[in-house]
């Protein structure tokens, strides 16, 4: 039986350190391709495709420059004893391809169902699933002539598990209140940082274990993260704090409204009658005198929670609404840039140190090290960014009219807080330009043909890698309703995803005018960089108008209270 609200909220630090864990090796454990690629191959996954060696005869007045020369041309390549050739790259490339590509246009999808239904039973069918493909490789390995084809549905179930692992856990942090882009910002990390798990499988196949039994200790530890989620993740969504006071609901749950109506409508509800209370008849309307006059004046608690607390449709708006928002569509032109830049670093990368080390492969192979043991950066440098987007969010208010009116009351004689609302907005547009900054360091390194300087552009990567998606995630948790944040997150994935396969034809353009000199793409790209600071640059306006709106509502306030002072309980 699926716990409640109230049960998950006191195991929410089991909840969010499991996540941790389990986003790490059961998410996008398909960005380390480059090592499962060695162990598929050592494995005999389509090697049935290469063809075998012929029998060479060689004339008898043959020199020995030609015997040699003819002995290296038809030497066949082995791994493992299994036979690899170019058919083989490209099959199993071609299985990679579905699988990474579902990995990012499945979450739109994922999202707008995640939003309805709630997370619990994405997590378990993301599990599920991932358990699935992994045994279905390790069936594959078993007789790699007959089965190699189930690589394709494996790794598309992996990708689809991955991204169930990871959307599911991104609703997660909505119960740690201002600590929300913090945590969202670990998760995101975590994610990131999954591009080692592959590495370190392939580190432990080295060791001379097998690959099947790797595979199968990893699908029974995926069975563990099916039975952790069904034991602790809850059948409802995740709310976020501006929709749920934990503690109050918790505390009056006592009183019979926990299945229909949060802390804080409890208690706008309980202020609102005792407002009415004490003012007798002047806050009485239409709707409260015919209900009182059908017998109902010691059901006044109900009838306020029908007339009060209905929802503020301005405070919801429509998800088309949030979607043509200039927010969100900055938001995706900023993503999308960001997501071209650095995949396109990704994929061109060992062409472009092979340009920078004149060819020398030990070189090439020592710097691809470098780089994935660098992935654990975004584990360690997400949560910098979820700092940034919580800044002195605990010193806010959440511009309530209860404490509007406090501050009126009391003549303004201390310093008024902040806005909830509006520190966000300022952490957001910090968080960005920071980001953005990072981005173009990242690419002014690009330009210098310097091996050592490629170290730097390595960290950097990653530092952006990480910030960019921590960034994104806190600014729709911070702006939009909770109950859209994962279809404008799979919507920001899947148009990011499609805009990245531009990458494709720059790299074309790079290996071939301009013969793997990477210096002209890197320039446009630098370029192109730029238009990330229009997000924040908005963000600033969008700042100053809502500190108008504010002071016009603080005006508006006072000058009611002024000429109704008997409103004022």
């Amino acid at each position: 039986m699926a716990p409640t609200l109230a049960t998950a909220h006191r195991r929410r630090w089991w909840m969010a350190c499991t996540a941790v864990v389990e986003n790490l090796f059961f998410s996008a454990v398909l960005l380390g391709w480059a090592s499962l690629l060695i162990m598929l191959q050592s494995e005999g996954f389509y090697s049935y495709l290469c063809p075998e060696p012929e029998n060479v005869t060689i004339p008898a007045n043959a020199s020995l420059f030609t015997v040699n020369m003819t002995m290296v041309q038809e030497e066949p390549v082995r791994v493992n004893g299994w036979l690899t050739c170019k058919e083989q790259d490209e099959m199993l490339n071609l299985a990679f391809t579905v699988g990474s590509f579902l990995l990012s246009a499945i979450t739109l999808p994922l999202g707008i169902v995640m939003d309805k239904y709630g997370p619990r039973k994405l997590r378990l069918l993301g599990s599920a699933s991932f358990a699935v493909s992994c045994v279905m490789i390790a069936y594959g390995a078993s007789n790699p002539n007959s089965l190699s084809v189930l690589i394709f549905f494996a790794l598309s179930l992996n990708g689809f598990g991955g991204m169930c692992m990871t959307f599911t856990s991104l609703t997660l942090p909505n119960m740690f209140g201002d600590l929300r882009s913090t945590f969202i910002a670990l998760m995101i990390g975590s994610y990131a940082s999954s591009a080692v798990t592959f590495p370190g499988i392939k580190v432990i196949y080295d060791f001379g274990v097998s690959f099947i039994l790797i595979l199968l200790v990893w699908a029974c530890c995926a069975g563990l993260v099916f039975f952790n989620c069904f034991f602790n993740w809850p059948l409802e969504p995740f709310p976020g704090p501006e929709d749920m006071d934990y503690t109050v609901k918790i505390k009056f749950s006592w009183l019979g409204f926990d299945h229909k109506i949060t802390g804080k409508q409890f208690y706008k509800q309980v202020t609102t009658v005792g407002r009415r209370l004490s003012v007798g008849g002047s806050m009485k309307n239409h709707k409260e005198m015919a209900a009182q006059q059908d017998g109902n004046k010691l059901c006044l608690s109900t009838v306020d929670l029908e007339v009060k607390c209905q929802p503020d449709m301005a405070a919801s708006p429509s998800f088309m609404h949030s979607v043509f928002s200039p927010i969100l569509l900055l938001s995706l032109v900023t993503m999308c840039i960001t997501q071209l830049r650095l995949i396109f670093y990704m994929g061109a990368m060992n062409n472009i140190l092979q340009f920078l080390a004149d060819g020398d492969l030990t070189a090439v192979n020592l710097y691809t090290s470098i780089f994935g043991v660098l992935q654990l950066l975004c584990l360690l440098t997400a949560p910098v960014i979820g700092y940034i987007m919580d800044w002195k969010l605990k010193e806010c208010t959440d511009g309530s009219e209860e404490a509007e009116e406090k501050d009126a009351s009391l003549g303004d004689i201390k310093k008024k807080p902040r806005d909830r609302k509006i520190q966000k907005v300022v952490n957001a547009t910090r968080a960005f330009a920071f980001t953005n900054l990072l981005l173009v360091a990242f690419g002014v390194t690009c330009l210098i043909p310097n091996l050592p300087l490629q170290i730097l552009s390595f960290i950097l990567h990653t530092v952006v890698r990480g910030f960019i998606h921590s960034a994104v995630g806190g600014l729709y948790a911070a702006v939009y309703p909770s109950t859209q944040f994962g279809s404008l997150t799979g919507l920001q994935s899947l148009v990011s995803a499609l805009f990245a396969l531009l990458q494709q034809p720059l790299f074309l353009v790079m290996m071939g005018p301009l013969e793997g000199d990477p210096l002209w793409v890197n320039v446009g790209l630098l370029g192109l960089s730029m238009l990330g600071f229009c997000l924040p640059l908005y963000l600033i306006c969008y700042k100053r108008r809502l500190e108008r709106e504010k002071q016009q509502q603080t005006d508006d306030a006072k000058l009611f209270l002024k000429s109704n002072p008997e409103a004022f309980v």
